[in-house]
């Protein structure tokens, strides 16, 4: 429980960012959903569509430090080299 003004303002804004942080997250659990998706039913061209969109949610994400620069940078080439790979 917050005993002073700042650190109940501060409990506060972690409420928001938190919020925000779980609303993004969503984003690129679908974003990468899709791009799987795509590449079970073996579309190329929607495969490298959705690529392109998980990559700018993931880096947005690493950005903002909600996950680590490395983890996005290994989600990004999996997926890629998965995308390439698909004939």
């Amino acid at each position: 429980m917050a005993n002073h003004k700042s650190s109940e303002k501060r409990a506060k804004q972690d409420i928001k960012k938190n919020a925000a942080n779980k609303v993004n997250e969503s984003k690129v659990k679908t974003a990468v959903r899709k791009v799987r998706d795509a590449l079970t039913a073996g579309d190329k061209t929607l495969a490298a569509e959705s690529l392109k969109l998980a990559q700018g949610e993931l880096r947005k994400l690493a950005k903002t430090g909600v996950i680590k620069l490395n983890a996005a940078a290994r989600k990004t080439s999996r997926l890629a080299s998965q995308v390439s790979a698909l004939k």
